[in-house]
């Protein structure tokens, strides 16, 4: 295992075309449990110039308007340019309906543990949970300055710091590890899109991202970026306009950026567009929430989690877990607390994280608030499996 390396992970804005993408689709999951929380449902959705494509299949009583959704998340974001917007995209949906026997109203926190035992997850995956001590959240330095970054580049655009930017950009970060600890900022790379013709010109783009971007970014931070860290800001020139009539789009492509910044491990699927029933999402989250916890514990300060869940069962056919040589106790012992405190089965992860509801419960949904910025490790939005309430258990 090397100690002395450099580590890069990037982020996305929300007007990324992948990350719009993925905001539709959530945001139509948002829908469906919001009018009937025990709706089965998948949703994909695909941009490209003046196109926004659609596919969803369901089991529900809701009824769902796809187009109206997807033209409200694309006006939120900010494209309001000729080459795509709103109100002239076309939207093209196909739906599947799923067959009402498909449709089960199962109200997991009512069930009982013998009950919570005979819901079987219906799809096979392995999925992944990371946490290490490297920052506040228990998150990769990289993929959270990243992230921070993203969010800035943003904010500076809707409150009009930087007002001739566009919905489209990407952060990346470049961490120099000795030990295997942070030890500092190696390179910092920042695409930013601009609206058309409101082209500054790369020069006094790079000055204004240095100073309300990258500058406030980094003023909370131990590590800083020095005068050896190589900075770039649209490096292959011009940016003009971005989004999907540049770039397509598709739900589920920017998993590292959803995750752990490829720092750590990550399954195969996506997690954007499912709902709660999807053992390949929810189950990222409790493997996330046992890392957590056990870094949290003091157990470890590195925790990676594997859940690898197999179809008709109700929890995983094995738990996993690697502390990468910093274990106070041996990973096996870990593994066997954590399986003993944590519910790892389907019906359990919807039960403790209340997944059905929470669309209804937060003001303006829960599930879409995922979709831009990271799905773990968040620490702005109050995500259930980012507690770390049984830290205390396991330290005992």
């Amino acid at each position: 295992m090397k100690k002395d390396f450099i580590f890069t992970s990037e982020s996305a804005t929300e007007g990324h075309p992948d990350k719009l993408c993925d905001q539709i689709s959530d945001s139509i999951i948002d829908h469906f449990l919001q009018i009937d929380p025990f709706s089965r449902v998948i949703a994909e959705c695909a941009v490209a110039t003046s196109i926004v494509f659609i596919a969803v299949r369901f089991a529900s009583h809701a009824i769902v308007d796809f187009s109206a959704i997807a033209r409200d998340t694309i006006n939120r974001i900010g494209y309001t340019q000729p080459t795509f917007n709103a109100k002239t995209c076309s939207v093209i949906t196909n739906i599947k309906e799923l067959p009402m026997q498909e449709y089960v109203q199962i109200d997991e926190r009512n069930l009982s543990d013998e009950e919570i035992s005979k819901v079987p997850v219906k799809n096979q995956v392995t999925v992944f949970g990371f946490a290490c001590n490297q920052t506040p959240s228990l998150m990769p330095l990289p993929i959270w300055l990243a992230h921070k970054l993203s969010r800035k580049l943003t904010s500076v655009r809707l409150q009009k710091i930087l007002p001739y930017l566009a919905p489209d950009g990407k952060t990346q970060v470049g961490v120099e590890y000795r030990e295997r600890k942070p030890y500092r900022i190696h390179s910092i790379t920042i695409i930013a899109s601009q609206l058309y013709p409101d082209n500054p010109g790369i020069k006094r783009l790079y000055d204004d991202i240095y100073e309300a971007v990258l500058m406030p970014t980094f003023l909370d931070e131990d590590i800083k970026p020095d005068n050896k860290t190589h900075i770039f800001v649209n490096p292959d020139g011009p940016f003009i306009t971005g989004g999907p009539s540049v770039h397509s789009g598709l739900t589920g492509k920017k998993i590292g950026i959803d995750t752990y910044g490829e720092y750590a491990r990550q399954g195969a699927a996506a997690l954007s567009g499912k709902g709660p029933s999807r053992i390949d999402r929810v189950g990222v989250y409790i493997a996330r929430y046992a890392a957590k916890n056990i870094v949290a514990a003091g157990l470890a300060e590195e925790c990676e989690i594997q859940l690898s869940y197999s179809i008709g069962l109700p929890g995983p056919v094995s738990i996993q877990v690697e502390t990468f040589g910093t274990g106070k106790i041996p990973d096996y012992e870990i593994a066997s607390m954590v399986e003993q405190k944590i519910d790892f089965r389907l019906a359990g992860i919807i039960k403790r994280f209340n997944l059905r509801f929470l669309p209804s419960i937060i003001k303006g949904g829960f599930y879409k608030k995922l979709s831009a910025y990271g799905h773990v490790g968040r620490m702005d939005i109050g995500l259930p499996w980012e507690i770390t309430d049984i830290a205390p258990l396991l330290k005992q």
